[in-house]
């Protein structure tokens, strides 16, 4: 990663599929004039590319499993230095494993605060059934959200670890938008 990006605002957004990311991401990126990235987006945007590595994305996406660490941290790096003019980032998604922060940290630098969005299991398999209802999302049906959901949990516990030893890590229950900008506001 260059130098350059050395001033910007790092954040990262991680929680459960279904946690409000995407939704606090997009709210807060508006008001403090972020850049959004959102991982589970830029990876369907290649798995819609008719590449080679496009199709295998797909597949692992359509089985709720996770896509290779080096490949998701190539894409991460070449979004964050596409935007180096940027004042900040919020990047949701990202790290969803323990190589994945420790992997970003060796190439740039850690992120300026973590946020970790709380919310309950029969929350987040709710809110992603009704988005599957609305047919956005391939991946949004009940066996595979359940996968999502546990390849989330089992990965994510030493992520959450590794950023609170860190003392980076913030929580926000519910994904509640004002207590979001309460922890922007903390970084000033």
């Amino acid at each position: 990663m260059s130098t350059m990006l050395k001033s910007q605002v790092i954040i990262f957004v991680i929680g459960g599929p279904g946690s409000g990311k995407g939704t606090q991401c997009e709210r807060l990126a508006a008001k403090y004039q972020f850049q959004h990235l959102g991982m589970g987006n830029l990876l369907r945007a290649e798995a819609s590319e008719p590449t080679r590595q496009g199709r295998q994305i797909k597949d692992i996406l359509l089985k709720g499993a996770l896509v290779p660490s080096g490949f998701v941290l190539n894409l991460l790096n070449a979004n964050l230095l596409q935007r180096e003019e940027a004042k900040g980032f919020l990047v949701n998604g990202f790290p969803r494993e323990l190589n994945q922060a420790k992997d970003f940290e060796r190439v740039g630098r850690p992120p300026n605060i973590v946020i970790v969005l709380d919310c309950s299991t029969e929350t987040m398999i709710q809110r992603l059934l009704l988005r599957g209802q609305t047919g956005h999302r391939a991946d949004d049906h009940e066996s595979c959200i359940r996968q999502r959901l546990e390849t989330h949990y089992s990965l994510c516990e030493p992520v959450i670890s590794y950023y609170q030893q860190k003392n980076l890590l913030r929580n926000v229950e519910d994904a509640i938008f004002a207590k979001c900008c309460s922890v922007l506001d903390s970084l000033r």
